[in-house]
């Protein structure tokens, strides 16, 4: 599967490009400035780029209206043809948001219930009691997704419901050519929907992508060779960012033991979970951290742990916002991409990740272990490396067996003597070879 060896890039579209948050009709063909973002995004390494919902919406694109227009605020099914053309051309795969355990209130067959009631042909494609009501007085009750009522709940066990949006899947696969959905709060949805997903875009496309976000739990309820190929680690995005924060490395290094290492019991080895220090839903990760001599080792750690790595848009060169601040400051629009020595680090990363066998395919292996110093090995018959941070201001002699008294760093490219130890500078990530 292409997406175990790549590196994902983030946008959330209608933030970027700096659409208005209600939905005010009028055509701006605004998405045609992420076209300007293309070489910016290959030069830094990433090789796919996942889209945050981008077809018409209430408001904030989770709430969709019509599955098969990209938003007015945004453009037309024209212009991201084209972006998801030119995307193409250099390379890099495409991945949308499948929005499918809801819909906005806009969404015109829950209007048709609104209105027709129990003389609509829509009735049961939502949870509705007639018997009730709702915050908007409609004369009905209707489930919203965790008491959100702008997020209308469809019924996944309708068959007319499923086919509808299997249709929907069909259409961006074959208008924009599409290589991949990431399933909005893939935790609620239904497993067997899940299934007739998996097995629908398999036949349509083959190699074609599935990660669902889930938060808690066990993923393998739904990652699984019959449904997702990946999930979202949030389990590992608290662990990376609470472990600088409170100097204690063994959160995250109990984590990534847990999930990938070698013991019988580990949950995820040999599988491939979307990893991310920040998204369009948390804080950003340059605002979290409280020394900002961690910001290129969470990265490296990302990089060098089992996953699949994801930058959000912005993060690249250390923009900072706050939860607290409210969704719109996560996910702003920014005027042209920046490019720093936080950059320039990631876009080393980069390369490494993605030509490295046992960065992409490699076991697990927790070598050293204190609260500022981790280093850990991955590795297969072909290749190893050991993934070392220093994460104290003071240095730190390691000791470890490598099976060689010379190693390379692939960061720096320093070939270093460890015959008689490791030296570990203040601050600083290597991945040895």
């Amino acid at each position: 599967m292409w997406a175990y060896h790549s590196v994902f890039y983030q946008i959330y579209p209608l933030g970027l490009c700096g659409a208005p948050f209600e939905n005010d009709g009028v055509l701006m063909h605004r998405i045609r400035k992420i076209n300007d973002w293309i070489p910016h995004i290959k030069k830094l390494g990433a090789d796919a780029v996942y889209f945050c919902p981008l077809f018409e919406s209430d408001t904030h694109g989770y709430n969709t209206r019509d599955y098969k227009k990209i938003d007015t605020r945004l453009g037309d099914n024209h212009d991201f043809k084209e972006i998801c053309n030119h995307f193409h051309e250099e390379g890099i795969k495409v991945v949308l948001d499948g929005v499918f355990n809801h819909v906005g209130r806009g969404f015109p067959p829950f209007q048709d219930v609104i209105k027709n009631r129990q003389d609509s042909p829509y009735l049961h494609w939502f949870h509705i009691n007639l018997d009730g009501n709702s915050n908007d007085n409609d004369g009905l009750w209707y489930e919203g997704w965790e008491g959100n009522y702008d997020l209308v709940k469809l019924n996944l066990k309708n068959e007319e419901v499923v086919n509808y949006l299997l249709d929907v899947v069909e259409f961006w696969i074959d208008t924009f050519d599409i290589d991949g959905l990431r399933l909005d709060v893939a935790y609620c949805l239904d497993f067997e929907f899940l299934k007739k997903l998996r097995q629908f875009c398999d036949s349509k496309k083959p190699e074609f992508f599935l990660v669902g976000e889930m938060l808690h739990g066990d993923y393998n309820q739904r990652m699984n060779e019959e449904m997702l190929h990946s999930a979202t680690n949030y389990e590992c995005y608290k662990g990376l960012y609470s472990s600088f924060n409170s100097m204690n490395l063994f959160e995250i290094n109990h984590s990534l033991i847990r999930q990938f290492g070698p013991e019988n019991w580990t949950l995820y080895r040999g599988k491939h979970l979307l990893c991310f220090v920040d998204n369009h839903d948390v804080s950003r990760i340059a605002s979290i951290l409280e020394n900002p001599n961690h910001l290129k080792l969470i990265y490296a750690l990302l990089f060098g742990m089992p996953g699949i790595p994801c930058i959000y848009y912005g993060s690249e060169w250390g923009a900072e916002a706050h939860k607290n601040q409210g969704d719109p400051a996560l996910r702003p629009s920014f005027e042209n991409p920046e490019w720093n020595d936080l950059t320039d680090f990631i876009c080393t990363l980069a390369g490494i990740k993605k030509t490295s066998e046992a960065l992409n395919e490699g076991a697990f292996e927790s070598i050293l272990l204190t609260n500022k110093q981790c280093i850990f090995k991955r590795n297969t018959e072909q290749e190893t490396i050991y993934v070392a941070v220093n994460a104290d201001s003071e240095a730190f002699m390691a000791h470890f067996a490598a099976g060689k008294n010379q190693v390379t760093d692939l960061i720096s490219g320093a070939i270093i003597d460890i015959a008689d130890g490791f030296l570990m500078k203040p601050y600083t990530a290597y991945f040895l070879q």
